[in-house]
């Protein structure tokens, strides 16, 4: 019986690990991936591009988001008031050192995904009446899907020390879409593409 030197069994045990070596990596559980948030981020930019008031540029505006409640505002409620020091206007920090109150509200600020398969798509079928279901996996030649941010933000505009009506301001839209795709349900690839803003044509703003 041949026996193996306890070098030459040492090395094949070393030629061993490296073949079966691995690496993995350690990623974080956050309640939104990096995709969610940058899709509602590019999302709430585009909505307010080009926002106007029916004031001086020089009037002090006094935010008011007490009603600009959900997920991921408080970068959309950045976003509003960086587009209007952008147009010229002064940030107040209270209704009492400003000209003007401009209430926000969010109308929308979520995700939308749409597949396209070409072939059969991903299938739960019912196997028996206690609705135990079997999932047949996707067999398809081609598939993309679409995941889009969408915001909609408006508001309207008052008079700090009288509560006058001042205007109201449109309701600005905006999008940002990642769009994937898959051949053969192997090769695999993606692309960003950034859609401008959608917005009632004209100004941002109406007077009452």
């Amino acid at each position: 019986m041949r026996r193996f030197a306890p070098a030459a069994a040492t090395g094949l045990l070393a030629a061993a690990l490296l073949v079966s070596a691995c690496a993995s990596t350690t990623e974080s559980n956050t309640g939104r991936t990096a995709t969610e948030q940058l899709l509602l981020a590019r999302a709430a930019d585009k909505a307010v591009e080009g926002l106007s008031l029916p004031l001086p540029t020089a009037a002090s505006i006094f935010v008011d988001d007490a009603y600009f409640q959900g997920e991921g505002t408080r970068y959309a409620i950045s976003a509003i008031r960086a587009a209007l020091s952008d147009a010229g206007y002064r940030l107040a920090r209270n209704k009492d050192e400003s000209d003007a109150v401009f209430e926000i509200r969010a109308g929308a600020l979520s995700l939308e995904q749409m597949r396209r398969v070409f072939g059969i798509p991903e299938m739960r079928i019912p196997i028996n009446e206690t609705l135990n279901v079997v999932s047949l996996p996707e067999l398809s030649v081609y598939s993309n899907r679409d995941r889009v941010g969408v915001a909609e933000f408006s508001g309207f505009l008052y008079e700090a020390k009288t509560g006058a009506p001042l205007g109201a301001v449109l309701p600005m839209i905006g999008q940002y879409r990642i769009r994937s795709h898959k051949v053969l349900m192997i090769v695999a690839w993606g692309q960003q593409q950034a859609q401008p803003g959608q917005r009632d044509p004209g100004s941002s703003w109406t007077e009452f």
